[in-house]
């Protein structure tokens, strides 16, 4: 599936919003230590917390409500990063009020997400945002003609409105209108109630539909007039001819028509399905490009009734807008993720721009070539080539040419057809992009464009180049040399993959011998920039699903050096077999008393002996700059004199940290490393604390349904022994283990306090032992605070974890032997109890690997500028 964004989101990140200049209010403080510790946990208990605090009368002054919207505003930084949140609400402050948003609720919303859309709405306006909120009833509507012995009708996928409906449609607007502004107040959230007066209309057909209208005007005055009172605009969807009569008008159409008059920010329409799913597959659609897929969209069984209807009036809405505008469908749950946060949710539907491929250089645009060229190619702006030569060299190329991209020339890619090393396979020659291509995903559209022309292809890119993981992510096959990485992708024999590799090392000694006798750059240890990375101006493109922009400089060195101590443990054995297979990490030190003086086994790059680090070597080797990064497998309560050391001179300051232990898990000048739930604060980090492998399990078995629990979770878990370590204790005799399950820290085990602490929530945590060696499986019990269903609860999994390489959701029960040996977890299960009130989620996670090892490496790649997955088996 195609991960999406919003436009929006190309503005620049750039600004703080201001800090109230008066000291905050008890209160204020207050409700900021409540909303700061709930986290991501509950949006909704958080707003009601606040409500609460302003009921109380604490928020009676202009500096309290400033005080309060400062604390709220710390609570959106834990769903995005602080540059992403402040970003978004400095733009939707910087207009008028009615041009902020437009929200289309859908009548399902309201009977079933009432809660969750009132506290949603509230935290907006907490933050002086003034959201126009349009809301239909259809559900409703027909479950009362249904009373009535009505048959609902529709033509076109309009509803066909009688009298009789028509009456019936009035009562269902006007109390599903009262609900929504009665749940706003109980919140302490004003809200004006405006069933009518802001439609005018006119017979769309009499004939054909009876009292359905078509709109032809909108009263702005009347929702100016709401906002300017401190109320938020509810809107029905009803319109009123010039003589009276009211007619009935499809809400989506509705929100279209003001939308045009208004011309707001953002324009969200929301349904309790979280986006729209395509009827053949029963996947989400991640983002509808309508110049591209429009026609062909329609086309298809399943788009009919209510949703042709609605994509259709998205399609002649967005006609309208500038082309940079956009429609995001999502649910009432994550609509604070869609408007705060680079990553959105839900469908995105915007009209996008037609792809092209072309194999002359008559059929290009030559001035948007050039432009390109020289605004985002490394090789142009670098002077080593000019636009002109490559212009004339791409076209004396032998075998041809094929280029890709997107009709603005946002996206440039090359492909030549010679065959340069005697394989028969086309090399990518260039994939270039600008910022806001990489942001709207336009890249992996062209790249998806060209891979249909060519399943296989070979590139080159340069080793430190900041967009590496994408590369690693695309291709199938990579080997590095001399500070370069060959890609390759659908090379099948093992004979074409010999002669692609041989022909790039040729190359390599070629241009190394060069550089060292003609005095070039590359003899004073510079590398030649490739086009087929990003520039590096542009954001980088998605790591696991989530958009990055590079804030690390250029390595100095072709690798990171690792420092590990404490390497005897069956962690740290795993931690060498990922370095050993990282392209990127390579091992400096590896400490361990017991096994001092012994070669390291199962490391190839270089011979290593074991060696015993005291805390003084260890601050030597920080301060002669030996090693890039420490990573400690250390037991719990070992590490300290460890990292004294390293922070007592200047270098280890800055120095990347990565502690396996609980040490400084509760520590919040840390980082917990846990990136499906903390990635914006990984790059750059320099003290990580990498999470316990059951609390990593228990993380991500929980965290998707924080905010609909309704008690406290329990969670079973059983771990194979050699969670235990490699001391002998009863936990790892297999002797005492065989045809045994052993319970053991019945209460206030580690990973108990520290799920805890990190959820912001407490848990209950029973750990067992197992005889078998590796894995660990969890049975998750959670009460839940609103009825729900199998099928929904793994829709919220799915789309949690769906941009996550790491973690996979099955539709059935993982099992333990199963997961042994993988790099990710699985999540699956989903047994609701009869009540629909409790929930069984299970998850299988292997401890030496997700639980501890390949976190760390995750962690280390995110910390140290690197793709987040590189070195990552994923399979």
């Amino acid at each position: 599936m195609i991960p999406r964004t919003i436009v929006a989101r190309q503005l620049t990140r750039s600004g703080l919003l201001r800090a109230s200049s008066s000291y905050p209010s008890k209160a204020s403080l207050t409700a900021a230590r409540g909303l700061v510790n709930a986290k991501q946990s509950s949006w909704r208990e958080a707003t009601a917390a606040a409500a609460v605090q302003q009921q109380r009368g604490y928020s009676g002054s202009a500096t309290a409500a400033q005080s309060e919207k400062e604390t709220i505003t710390k609570l959106l930084y834990n769903i995005g990063s602080r540059k992403e949140v402040e970003q978004y609400l400095r733009h939707f402050s910087s207009v008028e009020s009615q041009k902020f948003a437009v929200i289309k609720v859908g009548g399902a919303v309201l009977t079933d997400e009432l809660d969750t859309l009132a506290s949603a709405i509230t935290f907006l306006n907490r933050v002086g945002l003034y959201p126009i909120v349009l809301h239909g009833a259809g559900p409703q509507l027909n479950n009362l003609l249904e009373q009535a012995g009505v048959v609902p009708d529709y033509h076109d996928g309009i509803r066909i409105t009688d009298e009789k409906t028509l009456e019936i449609a009035r009562k269902v607007f006007m109390a599903e209108n009262l609900k929504l502004v009665e749940a706003l107040e109980k919140m302490g959230t004003r809200a004006r109630p405006l069933p009518g007066g802001v439609f005018t209309a006119e017979y769309l057909d009499k004939e054909k539909y009876g009292f359905v209208g078509k709109i032809t005007g909108v009263n702005k005055e009347v929702i100016e007039a709401s906002i300017r009172a401190g109320a938020l605009p509810i809107l029905t969807s009803l319109a009123e001819t010039p003589a009276g009569q009211i007619l009935n008008v499809n809400a989506d159409v509705a929100a279209g028509e003001l939308a045009r008059v208004l011309e707001p920010l953002k324009i969200v329409y929301l349904n309790e399905k979280n986006g729209l799913y395509n009827g053949d597959t029963g996947k989400k659609i991640d983002v509808i490009n309508l110049d591209e897929e429009y026609a062909d969209l329609l086309k298809q069984p399943w788009v009919k009734y209510g949703t042709k209807l609605k994509i259709k009036e998205i399609k002649e809405l967005l006609d309208h807008l500038p082309r940079s505008s956009s429609v995001a469908i999502i649910s009432a749950g994550h609509l604070h993720k869609e408007l705060f946060t680079d990553s959105g949710a839900g469908t995105l539907i915007r009209r996008g721009f037609k792809l092209f491929h072309h194999n002359s250089l008559e059929q290009l645009d030559k001035d948007r070539l050039r432009r390109i060229l020289e605004q985002e190619d490394p090789q142009v702006q670098s002077g080593q080539v000019s636009v002109s030569s490559y212009l004339h060299d791409l076209e004396n190329t032998k075998k041809g040419f094929k280029a890709y991209g997107d009709e603005p020339y946002e996206v440039l890619a090359v492909v030549k057809n010679d065959d340069e090393t005697g394989s028969g396979v086309p090399k990518l020659d260039k994939f270039i992009a600008t910022k806001a291509a990489v942001l709207n995903n336009v890249t992996d559209n062209v790249w998806a464009l060209l891979s249909k022309d060519y399943p296989a292809l070979t590139w080159i890119v340069d080793e430190n180049d900041s967009n590496k993981g994408w590369h690693f992510d695309k291709a199938e096959g990579s080997f590095t040399k001399n500070g370069k990485t060959l890609f390759w992708k659908g090379l099948n024999d093992v004979g074409t993959i010999e002669k692609v590799v041989s022909q790039f090392l040729d190359t390599q000694t070629k241009e190394a011998v060069n550089a060292a006798t003609s005095g070039s750059a590359f003899a004073n240890g510079q590398r030649r920039s490739f086009s087929t990375g990003f520039n590096s101006k542009s954001a980088s493109p998605f790591m696991g699903g989530r958009r990055m922009f590079s804030t690390s400089s250029p390595a100095q060195r072709d690798v990171k050096k690792i420092g590990l101590i404490g390497a005897r443990g069956y962690t740290g054995q795993e931690l060498i077999r990922l370095v050993n297979n990282h392209p990127s990490l390579e091992i400096s030190y590896v400490s361990s008393r017991e096994l001092e003086g012994k070669p390291l086994e199962g490391y190839t790059k270089s011979p290593i002996t074991y060696v015993n680090l005291s805390p003084d070597q260890v601050k030597e080797k920080t301060q002669s700059g030996e090693v890039d990064a420490w990573i400690l497998a250390l037991p719990n309560g070992v590490c300290k004199p460890f990292v004294d050391a390293i922070e007592s001179v200047e270098e280890g300051k800055k120095m990347v940290l990565c502690d396996l232990s609980a040490d400084f898990r509760f520590t919040d000048s840390w980082t917990y490393g846990l990136p499906e739930f903390n990635r914006a604060n990984l790059p750059g980090a320099t003290r990580i604390s990498n999470p316990g492998c059951y609390a990593t399990g228990s993380q991500l078995s929980i965290r998707p349904l924080l905010e609909h629990l309704g008690g406290t979770p329990s969670i079973f878990g059983v771990s194979g022994y050699s969670g235990a370590g490699t001391k002998p204790s009863p936990n790892n005799d297999v002797n005492h283990l065989k045809d045994n399950l052993v319970p053991y820290a019945l209460t206030n085990h580690i990973h108990e306090r520290e799920v805890s602490h990190q959820l912001g929530r407490e848990v209950n945590f029973i750990p067992h032992v197992a005889p078998f060696f590796q894995g660990i499986t969890l049975t998750v019990n959670l009460p839940l605070n609103k009825t729900m269903t199998s099928g929904e609860v793994r829709e919220i999994y799915e789309a949690a974890y769906e941009n996550e390489k790491l973690v996979h959701v099955l539709k059935g029960v993982p099992l333990v032997k199963d997961n042994a040996g993988k790099h990710f977890a699985r999540v699956g299960g989903f047994g609701v109890h009869s009540t629909g009130k409790r929930v069984v989620v299970v998850a299988t996670i292997d401890n030496l690997l997700k639980g501890a090892a390949t976190q760390a490496v995750q962690n280390l790649n995110l910390s140290l500028g690197l793709g987040e997955y590189t070195g990552i088996p994923l399979d």
